[in-house]
């Protein structure tokens, strides 16, 4: 398979398309090898437009989405960052090429060993992976300028919006079936967010997501 072909074709044909056009983000797709992050039984499928399904049962999000996240994340070189939900590695690896430093949480430890060696191959140092329910956030590491969730929950969390940095930005896919929105949440003040719908989409449930007890999120 030509991989660089099917690279070119999937920023051209799928991403740009879906309003990424931050130069930085595009040249970024093309020098983090979303194949090495992939199972070798589905690396044909590396740059197809759809969620890839991983051992835990997990995704690993459509291309697409996976770009417009970094890029309405508006990272910056000294950003300490949250993910929530390592995955595969790849949107871990994205963050990490961006920011400063990457504190990614897992839930599931054969998948975050997965993510370890996949990070490791692609000479990604500046991470460090947790293994725990994301839910919670990483309050011991907090503040964080930015937060990811990469998987949507019904509603969003207070204890990650608690863990954002004045200025610091929250990223995530917010509802239920069939209908869920990517909301930006800034910290504006110590006390105060602002939230902002980005577009409707629909992706994969985070893990546990539905475990939570209500008063866990803020309405």
């Amino acid at each position: 398979m030509d991989f660089e072909n099917a690279r070119f074709n999937m920023v051209e044909q799928q991403i740009r398309p879906w309003d990424v056009l931050d130069t930085n983000v595009l040249d970024l797709l093309f020098h983090v090898k979303r194949e090495q992050f992939v199972a070798a039984d589905k690396r044909s499928l590396a740059f197809v437009d759809t969620e890839l399904p991983l051992p835990n049962g997990s995704f690993m999000l459509q291309p697409k989405m996976e770009a417009r996240l970094v890029q309405d994340a508006a990272i910056q070189a000294k950003d300490k960052i949250l993910e929530i939900g390592t995955g595969s590695g790849y949107l871990t690896a994205l963050l990490a090429k961006l920011g400063q430093h990457v504190y990614s949480v897992e839930i599931d430890s054969a998948q975050r060993e997965t993510a370890a060696a996949n990070l490791k191959q692609a000479g990604i140092s500046n991470v460090t992976l947790v293994e725990g329910d994301g839910v919670l956030g990483l309050p011991q590491q907090a503040p964080f300028d930015v937060i990811v969730v990469g998987g949507s929950l019904p509603v969003v969390p207070q204890e990650l919006k608690d863990q954002l940095a004045v200025g610091g930005r929250l990223i995530m896919v917010a509802g239920d079936l069939p209908v869920m929105t990517c909301k930006l949440i800034k910290r504006e003040t110590e006390a105060s967010f602002s939230e902002t719908g980005l577009f409707e989409t629909c992706i994969a449930r985070l893990a546990k997501a539905e475990a939570v007890e209500p008063e866990r999120f803020a309405f």
